[in-house]
């Protein structure tokens, strides 16, 4: 019999439903998770789907669970941009709406947006400040190292005053702006002793929620799920430099290494075959269902508030998320 989480574990579980879907496919999704009711539904902009208006789509769908975005950069939009979008979802949705906030990457914003990647630190602690004065409702005059804002005001009236903001926080400096500064923090790939260790440093300091997205491959076929799994860390690892070199950092220097080499010599299509087992067992879910029901309780024994379930499709998509959702979430309602 087939070992799941139910609702009356008093678990918070959240979904990530993530770039590589299609639009029908979200929305399909979707539609599954409304009769789970998770505790929130993440939705990414990384190159495809515009966010917000994904998030609104989505809002629709599923009445009852917070909506988050996975996430906004802070460079594409201005720090007034980003709150009308926030201010206009969260009315979309009647109050349900995470503002989840990160720096992208080097290659996204210079390459891709044509635009300098300076001070991500500074220009996050920044933007948080004019999103938060901006729903706020009043006037926004604001004197920062990078911005200069004179007579800003929202014309809509925001659903709440103050909407839940949460940051990607990869290095120390952002994980400490983060506990300074935010709601909650969003973790993706961290080694699980490392996480553990920094969960109990910065809760310790003070308490907010702490989310982490972890890649999850389910399958009948522990093999199919595994390779699935690894081919989707590979991928972060090899496009991915700032969690290729924190892994480099934090135990998997030669792992880390090889994929990348093999990346640059012949893409992603070998470079999979570098991820150990060692790796997988640290950051990612995957296997048969009650092997992912296992892996997700060690996550959760980190400290970890709130896991995000990043779903990578093993097989049909449709067929594929199905067990993921009985699995982790029990019998639908």
């Amino acid at each position: 019999m087939m070992t799941s989480y139910s609702k009356s574990d008093n678990m918070r579980l959240a979904y990530g439903l993530g770039s590589l879907l299609s639009v029908d496919e979200i929305m399909s999704c979707s539609k599954i998770l409304s009769n789970y009711n998770p505790d929130s539904v993440w939705i990414p902009e990384t190159w495809g789907m515009e966010g917000y208006s994904m998030l609104s789509a989505v809002s629709q769908i599923t009445k009852n669970s917070k909506i988050g975005s996975s996430i906004i950069n802070i460079y594409s939009r201005t720090p007034t941009l980003i709150a009308m979008g926030a201010a206009t979802v969260d009315l979309l949705s009647n109050g349900r709406f995470i503002l989840g906030l990160g720096t992208s990457s080097k290659p996204i914003i210079q390459e891709w947006h044509g635009l300098e990647f300076t001070n991500p630190v500074q220009r996050m602690h920044e933007y948080v400040d004019i999103i938060k004065l901006s729903l706020s409702g009043n006037k926004v005059n604001y004197n920062g190292k990078l911005f200069n804002l004179r007579n800003f005001t929202l014309l809509i009236k925001p659903q709440r005053t103050s909407i839940p903001i949460y940051l990607a926080a990869v290095n120390e400096k952002m994980v400490e702006l983060t506990w300074d500064i935010a709601d909650g923090v969003i973790f993706y790939l961290r080694p699980i002793t490392e996480l553990r260790s920094t969960i109990q440093k910065m809760q310790s300091k003070k308490k907010i929620d702490v989310a982490c997205q972890i890649i999850t491959c389910i399958s009948d076929d522990s093999e199919k799920a595994i390779d699935r799994a690894k081919r989707t860390l590979a991928f972060y690892i090899s496009v991915g430099e700032i969690y290729r070199k924190f892994l480099a950092k934090n135990g998997f220097n030669n792992e880390t290494r090889n994929i990348y080499e093999e990346f640059k010599k012949s893409g992603l299509k070998s470079n999979h075959e570098s991820v150990t087992d060692e790796m997988l067992d640290s950051l990612v879910i995957c296997g048969t269902p009650q092997e992912c029901v296992k892996k997700l309780a060690r996550i959760i024994n980190t400290g970890v508030t709130l896991p995000i379930i990043q779903f990578n499709p093993v097989g049909d998509v449709i067929t594929s998320f199905k067990l993921l959702t009985s699995t982790l979430s029990g019998e639908s309602s």
